[in-house]
Parts: C-alpha cells; sequence; structure tokens
C-alpha cells in the first residue's frame, strides 16, 4: 500500500487501520499536495512512528507477520516503482474520486499481487495521476463518496477482502493470527 503522507495525527490513524485491514507493506509517498512535508530528520522520525504504529497495529489484530515500512518517495520514484509492479504482473489501484472504474469492477478480478495508491488531503495531482496511470497504474473509485485519506486505505482494503479471495482464509489456517507472542 502506497500512502501519501498525511497531516499530523491522520498519518497514524491511516497506518493503523490499514494494518488491521491487511495491508502487507506500507510505501510512504510525498504527493505534491501533502499538507505534511517529511525531510531531512523528518524521514526517519516519520518512519520510526509509523513502523511503531504498524507493529501494534498487528499485534492488535493478531497477525503472523509486521508488514514492512518502507520511504518516502518521490512521485517520480512511485511511478517507476509502478511501472516495476505492473511489469511483474501486479495491479496497481489508484485511488480516485473521479475515476470511472469501480474498485469491485476491478478487485475482483484481480487474484494476484495488488498495490493501492492512497493520495493526500488535497488529491492527487492531475499530473500525478496522468504519470501513474501512464505507468500502467489504474484510477478507481470506492464508491460515491469522499474519504479522508486516512480512512480511504483501510475502506479499500476492505472491498477488496470481500471482493477476493484475500479474507477467505479460516482461523485455523490464517496465515496472520499469533503475533501477540513477539
Amino acid at each position: 500500500m502506497v500512502q501519501a503522507l498525511p497531516k499530523s495525527e491522520r498519518s497514524e490513524l491511516a497506518i493503523e487501520l490499514a494494518t488491521e485491514a491487511g495491508a502487507d507493506a506500507f510505501l510512504a509517498w510525498q504527493a505534491a499536495r501533502c499538507v505534511a512535508n517529511w525531510d531531512g530528520a523528518r524521514v526517519d522520525k516519520g518512519l520510526r512512528r509509523w513502523r511503531a504504529v504498524v507493529r501494534s497495529a498487528a499485534r492488535q489484530s493478531r497477525r503472523a507477520r509486521i508488514p514492512p515500512v518502507d520511504g518516502v518517495l518521490s512521485t517520480p520514484m512511485l511511478v517507476q516503482r509502478v511501472r516495476e509492479e505492473v511489469a511483474a504482473g501486479a495491479a496497481v489501484l489508484v485511488l480516485h474520486e473521479e475515476a470511472t472504474e469501480r474498485i469491485v469492477d476491478i478487485a475482483a478480478a484481480q487474484a494476484g499481487s495488488l498495490m493501492l495508491v492512497v493520495g493526500p488531503e488535497g488529491g492527487i495531482a492531475p499530473d500525478e495521476l496522468a504519470a501513474l496511470t501512464d505507468a500502467g497504474a489504474v484510477a478507481v473509485r470506492l464508491g460515491p463518496t469522499v474519504l479522508r485519506t486516512s480512512t480511504a486505505a483501510a475502506v479499500a482494503l476492505g472491498a477488496v477482502g470481500v471482493l477476493t479471495s484475500r479474507w477467505d482464509a479460516s482461523a485455523s489456517d490464517c496465515e496472520y493470527c499469533d503475533v501477540t507472542r513477539r
């Protein structure tokens, strides 16, 4: 999951909810319209904080593996990463309020690797969206309402979990079930 940097406490909420909803990995993105700006020492501090939040949320939700947190990516770096993911066979979905494709129509067809991109509070800039879609990403919408950046990923991951086989595992074969001893 790629999360554009939200401001202050919304940053931690976004990562916490997405971890609980099943994100396998996180990439921080410094999008053009991000209110927050992680530069210099803020990068290390922000990534440390995200990792602590992810660890806590993974334990709370009984995940077997703690998702890694990496970044901070610039838009050109993210575009390159999208190209690489698409070339490797992954689907890359960019959540966007003006997209014509619905996540329910795209996610159900995706059985393999999936990368979700969530924009900042100010939305994804048109040139960023164009670069991401030119690299192979598909812009999708979740529904008729516009969600906050802090909740969009969790809602999208919930939809993907229901629409695919991701949440079909029984408790006995769940790969996310025992992180409490770590």
